[in-house]
């Protein structure tokens, strides 16, 4: 993480992180909530958001995308099983 960059505070499942500022991925969310899951996982992940930036307030973020974060931005994780 880059110290010079802005730091937000993100919910995730309840949870507050603080982020840089940007962009956050799929993967990002999901090792947040799930500390040790790595994009190998056979396990999926279903990535919800809300709160988010002023033209996608709320959606679905997938493998390989990834969203802009903003302060007190949401983010719910739940295991969707085997891919």
């Amino acid at each position: 993480m880059n110290p010079d960059k802005k730091l937000v505070t993100i919910i995730v499942e309840a949870t507050p992180h603080e982020w840089p500022k940007g962009e956050i991925s799929y993967d990002e969310v999901v090792a947040l909530e799930v500390p040790g899951h790595s994009p190998e996982s056979q396990t999926t992940y279903s990535v919800m958001y809300e709160r988010g930036q002023g033209n996608k307030p709320a959606g679905s973020l997938f493998p390989d995308a990834s969203v802009k974060v903003k302060e007190g931005m949401v983010f719910h994780v739940s295991e969707t099983g085997q891919s």
